[in-house]
């Protein structure tokens, strides 16, 4: 015995018309090509040599960076910045009543950090699901970020930080905690001090300050001594380190000068945070800088 499920075509007639149709879903176009071919030819390759860079800068010589506070209106405070190819954008929200309340500590407030990669920022498309190295990051970022802030000023309630990466050429934890730490202090968030992070990149002698995305470290490219990456996040006016991550095999000189070279990094940034947030305060505020 046979059942016929759905009607029966007549002579003649196409299946096509009565196949069900998915409305949720966003057709693409007809015609489409591979966002591969658009990719330049020497995005994924790697230099040639650790001493001539692809983008032509010194060893010891960062990106250049623009950052630009306040283009995200729904935020108490945003910034977006570019280093090099880099693209970042920060939100911060709060400080503001925590929604649960065995999260309301008398204390100070609590912070939370989420670092997220758009689904388009790698060259390998993203998955919406937050993965290990966003969840690792994001750990960082809270743990850094904590020692600027004066939390204690803000009992019971929550401080919220989201970062984006919008295009990932390297170093994207170091510019996430600089962006963070602009968007705290657009916030009017009280800091003890901003946080200005930076990269680096060692291969033997050769040590890479802001490291591109075909120059960061990769655990499974060499097991060697001397090799690996390192991120130190700097409070610059008070000349301590809140963060530190270092990957790779070092020895004890070696990762004494690559933190002294990321300290040296940071300082060199640190004009552009203030002059970031000169200009974000003149925005706000066009009327004290007349007077002035």
């Amino acid at each position: 015995c046979f059942f016929v499920c759905g009607p029966v075509l007549r002579a003649g007639a196409s299946s096509s018309c009565l196949m069900p149709v998915d409305t949720k879903r966003v057709r693409g176009p007809e015609e489409s090509q591979s966002p591969l071919l658009f990719v330049r030819a020497d995005a994924g390759a790697k230099p040639r040599s650790l001493q001539h860079r692809t983008d032509g800068r010194s060893a010891a010589e960062p990106r250049p960076v623009f950052a630009r506070a306040g283009l995200v209106s729904q935020a108490d405070g945003s910034v977006y910045a570019e280093y090099g190819r880099s693209k970042v954008l920060c939100a911060v929200y709060g400080p503001r009543e925590s929604d649960r309340k065995e999260e309301r500590r008398l204390s100070g407030a609590t912070l939370g950090c989420e670092f997220r990669f758009a689904p388009f920022s790698c060259k390998m498309r993203a998955a919406w699901i937050q993965g290990t190295l966003e969840k690792e990051y994001s750990s960082i970022m809270e743990q850094s970020l904590q020692p600027a802030i004066c939390l204690h000023k803000y009992p019971r309630s929550q401080i919220e930080v989201y970062v984006m990466v919008l295009e990932n050429d390297g170093s994207t934890l170091a510019a996430a905690l600089t962006c963070a730490s602009i968007a705290l202090a657009e916030a009017g968030i009280e800091m003890f001090d901003v946080v200005v992070g930076c990269s680096l990149r060692q291969c033997g002698d050769v040590s890479l300050l802001d490291p591109s995305a075909a120059e960061e470290y990769s655990a499974s490219s060499s097991q060697e001594v001397d090799n690996g990456s390192l991120t130190v996040a700097l409070l610059p006016t008070l000349n301590q380190i809140s963060g530190l991550v270092s990957k790779g095999e070092w020895q004890e000189q070696t990762s004494v000068e690559a933190i002294k070279a990321c300290v040296e990094g940071c300082q060199k940034l640190y004009s552009v945070v203030q002059q970031c947030l000169t200009k974000s305060v003149k925005r706000k505020n066009p009327q004290l800088v007349s007077k002035a």
